[in-house]
Parts: C-alpha cells; sequence; structure tokens
C-alpha cells in the first residue's frame, strides 16, 4: 500500500494536504532566507489548495507588519499593518485563536486594508503564529470558489503550517536579536578602542596600598555585588573595574564603560537607557543604552557623582528591580548587569548637601574601594615610568634613557595627574628627549613642575648635584606645581592643563581642592 494511499488518509489528511506539508516542510528547512522561503510556501499554498492572498504577517511591537506575500504589491504591503485587536488579523493576534470570516463582502471583521480587490475571494482564515504561548505573527488566507477544502479543513491544515511557520521566524528573529548584540558590542568595543588614548594594559605596582587593592579584588570578584571604586582622576579606576570583570563569573560578557561626566544630563538617561525612534528630534532609530549593553556582563560607570538627580531615581530603580524602561518608550526591560561604579567625589558630603540620594549611595557603597593617588605609591612610580617608556620607545621606534637624577625627580614629583599624566609625560619625553639620555636639565622642557629651571624655587642645577629635595608634604608640591602652571598661563586653565598634561576637568577639581584663586 502506497504511503499517499487516500484509504489510509480519511482519518487524517487528504493526498494533496499532505504533500502541501511535505513540501512546504522541504522548502522552509532547505532555504536560509525566510523571506524566501515563506513566499516559496505560498504559492505551494496557492497552487496546491487553491488558496489566494495568502499573507504571513509579523509583530514587532504591537504592530502586525507584512512579511512575506506573493500577490500584494509594496505599496498594498505597506498599508495592510494592523494593530492587535484589530480586524481579523488583529483578533487571531490578540486571542491566539484561529479567526474565519465566511463572507468578506458583507463582515466587518475584514477589514481589507490594503485595498486589493479580488471578487473572486468569498471567506478568509487568519490563523496565529504561537510559539511557548507567545504570538509571533498571523497566517491569512482566502477561500475562493475554486479552493477544495472547507473551513474546517483549511483551519486546520492551517494551524499545521501555522506552527511551522512560527518556529521558522521565532528561530530566524533569535538570530537576528544576537546578530544585532554581537553588531552592537563590535560598534561599542570599535568606538571604545577609537577613542581610547589611555590604555595602561594590566595594573602595575607593588606598593603596600596597591597590595590592599589586590586584596579585595581577588575577594569580591567572584561575588555579585556593586562595587564602588573611589580615587582621584587619573588613578586607574577603570582598570580596577576590568580586572574584577576579567577575574568574574562573567568574564566570557560584556564589558561596558561610561563616564557620566563626559555626557550632558539630557543625553546621561539616553546613554543609560536607550531610547525609541521619535523619543525626542535626533532620536531616528531605536536605540541600546549601556545596560542592555552590557546584559549579562558588567557596566563601569565612572564619575557616578556626577549625574542629575532624575538619572539617580532611574538607577537606583534598575539596581532594586533590575528593570527599565527606555526614553519614550514604555515596555519594561529587564537586565542582568553586575555595576562597578567610581567617582572622585566625596559622596557623604554630597548626601549632606541633598546632592546626591542616600539611598542610591548605600546601593553603590556596597563594597568600596579606595585606589591611592600616585604620590602616594612610592617605588610605583619607577616601575610605571619603566613600563610606559618602554612601550613608548617600541611605538615611536625611538631609543631614550632616563638617567637616574633625572628619574629621582620623576619619583620626586607630585603628580597631580596621577597616572594618567604619567604617561603623557613619558610620551613627551620619548618624543621630545635626547637619544643620548635624559638628565635632570632636560626635566626644565619636559616636566611642567620643573619650568624656568625651578623645584619649589631651588634651581635645577641642584638637581643635577643630587641635592635633596625640599621637605614639604606632596599635596604642597602638587598645589605649587599648579599654581605655577596658572601663573606661567595668565591663569587659563585650559592652556595650564594642558603644559600640566592634565585635563581640564582634572585641574579645575584640583583648583577647587586646594582652594587656588588667581589673587597670588
Amino acid at each position: 500500500m502506497s504511503l499517499f494511499d487516500n484509504t489510509a488518509c480519511n482519518s487524517c489528511l487528504t493526498l494533496k494536504e499532505l504533500t502541501t506539508l511535505y513540501e512546504i516542510s522541504a522548502v522552509i528547512s532547505n532555504h536560509y532566507d525566510l523571506k524566501t522561503s515563506l513566499e516559496k510556501s505560498i504559492k505551494i499554498l496557492k497552487n496546491s489548495l487553491n488558496l489566494t492572498n495568502c499573507t504571513v504577517h509579523v509583530l514587532d511591537e504591537d504592530l502586525l507588519s507584512v512579511f512575506a506575500s506573493v500577490e500584494l504589491t509594496a505599496i498594498q504591503k505597506k498599508l495592510a499593518t494592523y494593530k492587535i485587536g484589530e480586524g481579523a488579523t488583529g483578533i487571531a493576534a490578540e486571542s491566539k485563536e484561529p479567526v474565519v470570516v465566511e463572507n468578506i463582502h458583507s463582515d466587518s471583521l475584514f477589514l481589507n486594508k490594503s485595498g486589493k480587490r479580488d471578487f473572486s475571494d468569498l471567506s478568509y482564515v487568519a490563523v496565529p503564529l504561537v510559539v511557548d504561548n507567545q504570538t509571533v505573527g498571523v497566517l491569512g488566507a482566502a477561500l475562493t470558489k475554486s479552493t477544495e477544502i472547507g473551513f474546517e479543513d483549511c483551519v486546520r491544515i492551517l494551524t499545521i503550517i501555522a506552527s511551522i511557520f512560527a518556529q521558522a521566524i521565532y528561530s530566524y528573529q533569535l538570530f537576528n536579536r544576537e546578530k544585532e548584540r554581537l553588531e552592537e558590542l563590535k560598534s561599542y568595543y570599535k568606538m571604545e578602542w577609537d577613542s581610547k588614548v589611555h590604555n595602561f594594559g594590566d595594573i602595575i605596582g607593588d606598593s603596600p596600598k596597591m597590595e590592599q587593592v589586590f586584596k579585595v579584588i581577588e575577594r569580591i570578584a567572584q561575588s555579585e555585588v556593586t562595587i564602588l571604586v573611589r580615587g582621584e582622576t587619573g588613578t586607574g579606576k577603570e582598570l580596577v573595574a576590568a580586572a574584577i570583570h576579567k577575574r568574574s563569573k562573567r568574564k566570557d560578557e560584556p564589558f561596558i564603560k561610561l563616564n557620566c561626566a563626559a555626557i550632558t544630563d539630557t543625553l546621561l538617561e539616553s546613554e543609560l537607557f536607550g531610547h525609541e525612534k521619535g523619543a525626542f528630534t535626533d532620536a531616528r532609530e531605536t536605540r541600546k543604552g549601556r545596560f542592555e549593553l552590557a546584559d549579562g556582563g558588567t557596566l563601569f560607570l565612572d564619575e557616578i557623582g556626577d549625574i542629575s538627580a532624575s538619572a539617580q531615581v532611574k538607577l537606583l530603580r534598575v539596581l532594586q528591580e533590575r528593570e527599565f524602561e527606555r526614553v519614550g518608550g514604555s515596555k519594561t526591560i529587564k537586565v542582568n548587569v553586575r555595576l562597578v561604579a567610581a567617582t572622585n567625589r566625596n559622596l557623604e558630603q554630597m548626601v549632606k548637601e541633598g546632592k546626591f540620594r542616600e539611598d542610591l549611595y548605600y546601593r553603590l557603597n556596597v563594597i568600596p574601594i579606595d585606589l591611592p593617588a600616585l604620590r602616594e605609591r612610592g617605588n610605583d612610580i619607577k616601575q610605571l615610568v619603566n613600563y610606559f617608556l618602554e612601550r613608548a620607545i617600541k611605538n615611536h621606534k625611538k631609543s631614550v634613557k632616563i638617567l637616574d637624577d633625572a628619574m629621582e625627580i620623576l619619583a620626586a614629583y607630585p603628580w597631580p595627574g596621577n597616572v594618567r599624566e604619567l604617561e603623557n609625560t613619558i610620551e613627551r619625553i620619548v618624543l621630545m628627549g635626547n637619544e643620548d639620555g635624559i638628565d635632570a636639565l632636560d626635566m626644565q622642557l619636559l616636566l611642567p613642575a620643573l619650568e624656568r629651571g625651578k623645584i619649589e624655587n631651588k634651581p635645577i642645577a641642584a638637581a643635577t648635584q643630587q641635592t635633596p629635595l625640599p621637605k614639604q608634604s606632596l599635596e604642597e608640591m602638587e598645589k605649587a606645581a599648579i599654581e605655577e602652571a596658572l601663573i606661567a598661563n595668565n591663569f587659563n586653565q585650559s592652556h595650564a592643563a594642558k603644559e600640566l598634561g592634565i585635563t581640564l576637568r582634572q585641574i579645575g577639581y584640583k583648583i577647587n581642592k586646594y582652594g587656588i584663586t588667581n589673587e597670588l
């Protein structure tokens, strides 16, 4: 007896139905282009069962749009968009049950938004595409006078085909979402790489204070707790966050960064939580925020003390509920993100002044890590000098040696910009220095605090004679270096910061810290 013997199929599927299912299954499984395979399947339905105007609608953000059809024009496809619950197509999506319109010419359920007129069509069947009780779309088809199967048989066969289509569409959407996520991460990391100025490699140093930092990192890296890294600008807070991520259970997931001080208040929420298309003037497309990009991984928020009051409220909610809405959106998005925050501000004082939420402060300050300033790290300075010197020599293909007297000056310098300033200084030394060796006299041109041949009003020649440096506190030396740079540049903070090898924000922070005025 043949497999397709009609007598064996009387209680299940007709020969044509079984042949149709077989052909559609073969098309779906053998084609990588989903739209093409669905359109070929629609042609099979038309040729085998005489069903016309077969259309596959896909659900996206509560709208059902035409994804595949062979009889609608491009304009008709755009017009044939339905909201959930609108018309037979929308009702099928909402109820997750097939909807039958017996007479499309008199039933108000058949909206015919596409405007396609075909008087040979008599009835319409809409079958939902459902996966795990979630609607992903709707399969619709029209019955004509020449259609050989009735309503019951039509609903039955379309329901089976709909399950095949639904799985194919669901897999296609999963693949596209993952592809989109990887593209966004690729774009993000490319942006980070292109804009990255300071790349210190791993953390360098073995001073007692840094050893304490290393111990804390080892202890808490495997946990999921929120961490607050504190320290002056340029001390390496981002490196600590990266070290925590690399040693955590999330090491194979994204490590996403954002400097909150570098973005205006109006854009910060969009950067953190993303935005929907049309949420504001320049929102031309939907964009994911850093929390979505970091889902499953770690998010590092630098300068957390600079975020606005409204952003503080939303950030607190994410930390508590692990969910948020994009700017201009209403859909709640859930994320699994470990947060590492950093600041150079006195958050306790900001809480007292009402500038920072107390509940958010306690949420962030679960595990605090205090990074020492470079001037407090002793021999780490020489290690960092050698590290940056070796890298700069390799990058610029220029051999430069720092002599002992010059190295002592580098070790004694207050480094107001910390490790970041040290890196910039070594870069400058390699580019401008003498290949015969950099001595203390050369530092007069290469190190800001030694301008005009002075170290705290001592002649530079004294350094070459190994005369001990003045016994002042490191803070006093740092303040003096900043004051001298400001005086030399007529109190132009931008020019003074450039001379010191630090940022405008850093010098502003130092000026406020030391109470420096232009009345020197």
